[in-house]
């Protein structure tokens, strides 16, 4: 056989035949490993509400549930010198305005001494039975170190703060981003103001999309 121009051409062995065979195998594996790689890639946890937890029975609970509301998160403990007056507090608030709107979310965390030492069921049942809290209660986590839970880290990286003490409050809006922090000794006033305007911007967005 000639080429153009009149110059032989060589045929190709068979060797060479699988060779180019071989390869384009190859390249088309790779490629679907790559696509199946993205495909099942687990996606990043955008927002808050984006997350699944665990409650205080260990039940896997999805935090999708509480988005289009307000939630302050807590990290809470049992036997602190703040215990009795935050948790008085936040039921008040969780009563005040409900949760057609708006939740506490308790985290119990037992990295601050001997503050938290319980399990998670004995921490909620001591919760509601000594201060009547009805908001809702988590497993008890860790939110320092590399053993940080998911859910709480992304509110310490929203802020760029970790907590250096219990009842750290995280305000979280509808679409699950971080709007606020307070430390632990801060007016509990304060907290209600941004909590109530926050909630009163929901109802009035929710009417006008009526």
């Amino acid at each position: 056989m000639e080429a153009l121009g009149g110059y032989p051409t060589k045929s190709s062995s068979p060797k060479a035949k699988m060779l180019r065979v071989l390869l384009s195998m190859t390249v088309g594996l790779g490629c679907l490993f790559l696509l199946q790689t993205q495909l099942l890639k687990p996606r990043k946890p955008k927002d808050f509400y984006s997350f699944e937890v665990k409650d205080a029975k260990g039940r896997t609970v999805s935090l999708e549930k509480y988005r289009g509301k307000a939630s302050l998160v807590v990290n809470v403990a049992s036997h602190c010198e703040h215990t009795e007056a935050n948790y008085r507090s936040l039921q008040e608030l969780h009563r005040e305005l409900g949760t057609s709107h708006f939740n506490v979310l308790a985290f119990p965390c037992g990295q601050y001494g001997d503050t938290e030492t319980g399990f998670s069921r004995d921490i909620e049942a001591f919760a509601k039975a000594t201060y009547g809290v009805t908001f809702p209660f988590f497993s008890k986590i860790k939110i320092m170190g590399t053993e940080a839970d998911s859910a709480f880290k992304f509110l310490t990286d929203s802020v760029q703060k970790t907590p250096k003490w219990n009842f750290w409050k995280f305000l979280v809006n509808p679409e699950g981003a971080v709007v606020r922090f307070w430390r632990t000794d801060e007016p509990v006033e304060s907290i209600r103001q941004e909590v109530a305007a926050l909630v009163r911007d929901i109802i009035i967005k929710k009417r006008l999309e009526l």
